[in-house]
């Protein structure tokens, strides 16, 4: 496997953690730079270190795996996304919504953890390909992490605007990424 086909995975596994990473600009009142490195850093890290862990399993658990993690990923997004859009209606004060909700360490590790899962999939698939694991985990870490920087930006220009609403909106996108994966797992939708 070549630079340019792993650059390609790179950038669909990066798709889920720009859209969630949108979302979480969405839900700034500013822009924070420090708060969008985390949340790049966050996801980039993740997408990184997944195929590695894929890599080193191998097809010991493949079946158990490919069965369960679009299950897994759809329950943590909903969770994340119910929970956004009930802070949104019944919530606290938006800025202390707005601080807890952006690098919340738990919360980030959930969405990470849950936008991920594809790539625990391919560093299996990379394991029996002998693809160079330093340079596709390099390569995908970096892509998801300047995607997501980007991410986090965009979903502010348009979020900041649109206060408790975009919460609600980011709530509903993450719920809808959680589905989409699970149809695209049953082979019932392919976008």
């Amino acid at each position: 496997m070549g630079f340019v086909e792993i650059l390609f995975i790179s950038v669909g596994l990066a798709m889920d953690a720009f859209a969630v990473s949108i979302c979480k600009g969405m839900c700034m009142q500013r822009l924070d730079r420090k708060n969008a490195l985390i949340i790049a850093l966050y996801f980039g890290l993740f997408q990184a270190l997944m195929p590695v862990a894929g890599y080193f399993l191998g097809s010991t658990f493949q079946g158990v795996l490919t069965q369960l993690d679009h299950w897994i990923a759809l329950i943590l997004l909903a969770l994340i996304g119910i929970n956004m859009i009930r802070e949104a209606i019944y919530g606290e004060d938006e800025s202390e919504s707005d601080s807890c909700m952006l690098v919340n360490f738990r919360t980030m590790v959930v969405l990470a953890i849950a936008t991920s899962i594809d790539a625990l999939a391919v560093g299996i698939t990379f394991a029996f390909l002998r693809v160079d694991l330093l340079l596709s985990v390099s390569l995908i870490g970096l892509v998801t992490f300047g995607l997501c920087l980007v991410g986090v930006v965009i979903g502010n220009k348009f979020g900041g605007r649109l206060g408790k609403s975009a919460q609600i909106f980011g709530g509903v996108v993450l719920i809808l990424i959680g589905i989409k994966i699970v149809l695209d797992h049953l082979n019932i939708l392919h976008l």
